[in-house]
């Protein structure tokens, strides 16, 4: 079971390399990741982009650009049609933003004619964040695309924080859906769905992990806490995956422990043909890397 964000590599230099397409890799931070991936020996890489800003960003930061694939596309919007044209055409395992708006990126992926949805997939944003005061790696979702999921979103996330999970060698990943309580309010949509939740893991319609809630934050990560309220679970205070009822909680927890808790993360897009690498523009080095191996070990 890998307990560590850096556990990743070592994970999957005994597999195949994937092939990673990135769109309108002009940017210094997306270059240096995808170059640290490539010399790890985890994937291959091809940069759609502008070529000349591409080797003017390979000099500075001292890469030899013969490392990538370079296809040149000065245009953003045209990088973008190229690079998941290359991945429908089978050249590539995931895709990766470059230095492109979450919009237009987001967009060619959900065309409906030439992008990489299937009937009736939904996109959900899946992140695994490594805490200094939890015991373990935590996967996370949805704290960035589905803004109030109903309850077939919620079934959705659901099943790939356990794929995820899985990803990362564990088994049987406990899951716990978040409220602001753990008591079964009628009134709380939150608590109903969470209660659905963890009866459809119990009759196994949700199959590979054990679900259970609603459970409020404390309970979910600090056994202590669950003990005090008296509750026997074993999700509560060991969970490996949070369901969040709704954008907001996710992506507080989400930038709290990225921003103030000093956390570091790896996040994927799941739901398209590949695992779809939707790192921000301003995100670190590090973050983009560890997406590229959460990626790649979720392609597998």
């Amino acid at each position: 079971m890998i307990k560590k964000l850096d556990e990743m590599f070592d994970a999957l230099k005994s597999g195949k390399k994937k092939r990673l397409i990135a769109a309108f890799a002009n940017d210094a931070h997306t270059i240096e990741a995808i170059h640290k991936a490539v010399k790890l020996g985890i994937i291959d890489a091809t940069l759609v982009g502008d070529k000349k800003i591409i080797e003017s960003v390979c000099e500075k930061e001292s890469i030899n650009p013969g490392f990538f694939t370079i296809f040149n596309e000065k245009n953003e919007s045209n990088a973008i049609v190229k690079a998941v044209q290359l991945i429908n055409s089978g050249k590539g395992d995931l895709i990766m933003k470059g230095m492109v708006s979450t919009d237009k990126y987001m967009r060619a992926i959900l065309n409906k004619e030439n992008g990489l949805m299937d009937h009736g997939a939904i996109l959900t944003h899946i992140s695994v964040v490594e805490l200094k005061n939890y015991h373990k790696l935590l996967v996370i979702g949805d704290v960035a695309i589905i803004p109030q999921p109903e309850l077939k979103e919620k079934i959705v996330i659901a099943k790939f924080l356990i794929k995820t999970a899985h990803s990362l060698g564990i088994k049987r990943p406990k899951l716990a859906v978040l409220a602001a309580t753990e008591q079964i309010l009628p009134k709380m949509q939150a608590c109903v769905d969470a209660t659905v939740l963890a009866k459809m893991s119990d009759r196994g319609q949700i199959k590979g992990g054990v679900i259970d809630g609603p459970f409020a934050l404390d309970v979910i990560i600090d056994k202590e806490s669950a003990e005090i309220k008296k509750i026997d679970s074993e999700v509560a205070g060991n969970a490996d995956c949070i369901l969040f009822p709704n954008i907001e909680s996710g992506n507080v927890f989400y930038k709290f422990h990225t921003k103030l808790a000093d956390g570091e993360v790896a996040a994927v897009v799941a739901g398209a043909r590949v695992p779809a690498i939707l790192s921000s523009r301003g995100d670190s080095v590090l973050t983009k890397l560890n997406s590229i191996a959460l990626a790649s070990l979720m392609s597998e």
